[in-house]
């Protein structure tokens, strides 16, 4: 299954739910830009990159930016349209990989975050998305990235990720580690009226280290100012 396909039939009816508090995480990530001293300086226009329902997007016009926001899942877009009402937010239903079509915005800040990155193609797609982000942002500009990295395999037991469960939904993910690739299946267990039933999906992911990343953005000119993990996810910035 594509990954545009996995979403369409299977996350995007439960990311927001997956994600948890919208509040509490655009303060979050709001709070996150705040401390690394981020804020509109020259063109005041901020791409997010596969936005999903708004989290950053919502985050970034509340911190002052004109926000283009991008994303292919429909359910997650419309979701992104009622949490932005009213703020600077541009919706566009596209693919993240075409850049060129924002290269006359202008941005000062371009942004994956989530685990969009390791959704691409392989490792060649992703150097040349960071090369391509690189191009179209104004000198002094920001690239915001996090990824999972799934460049160590777990194995056995440990494959098995509790994501997120309550009294009607129970969320869990499986991994299965290629040499390049790892599968994803998401399986969902649902509360009916008929009782308990799951619904089970699978995508592939690309297996890239922040070594291998940070080795990207240095060779397209950025200079890593920023770079931690925060629960499996690793976070960068760099700046042009």
């Amino acid at each position: 299954m594509t990954v545009k396909e996995h979403y369409d039939h299977h996350l995007g009816d439960i990311y927001s739910w997956m994600s948890g508090d919208f509040e509490t995480r655009q303060q979050e990530f709001r709070n996150f830009l705040q401390n690394n001293g981020i804020y509109p300086q020259s063109s005041q226009t901020a791409i997010d990159l596969g936005s999903g329902h708004g989290i950053q997007s919502v985050a970034l016009a509340r911190s002052g930016y004109q926000v283009i926001a991008v994303d292919f899942n429909e359910q997650l877009l419309k979701e992104l349209a009622t949490n932005s009402s009213g703020l600077p937010v541009r919706i566009v239903d596209g693919d993240i990989l075409n850049l060129q079509a924002f290269a006359n915005e202008t941005p000062e800040l371009i942004l994956c975050w989530g685990d969009t990155l390791t959704h691409l193609r392989d490792i060649e797609a992703i150097r040349q998305f960071i090369a391509d982000c690189s191009s179209i942002l104004v000198p002094g500009g920001y690239l915001l990235l996090s990824f999972r990295d799934y460049s160590m395999p777990l194995s056995g037991d440990s494959r098995f990720i509790p994501v997120k469960s309550d009294e009607s939904r129970i969320l869990t993910c499986c991994l299965d580690y290629g040499k390049t690739h790892v599968s994803v299946t998401d399986i969902l267990h649902f509360k009916t009226k008929h009782g308990w039933q799951q619904k089970v999906s699978s995508y592939q992911k690309v297996r890239i280290s922040p070594a291998e990343i940070e080795s990207f953005l240095l060779q397209d000119g950025l200079a890593v100012t920023f770079q931690d993990m925060q629960p499996g996810m690793t976070r960068f910035i760099a700046r042009k």
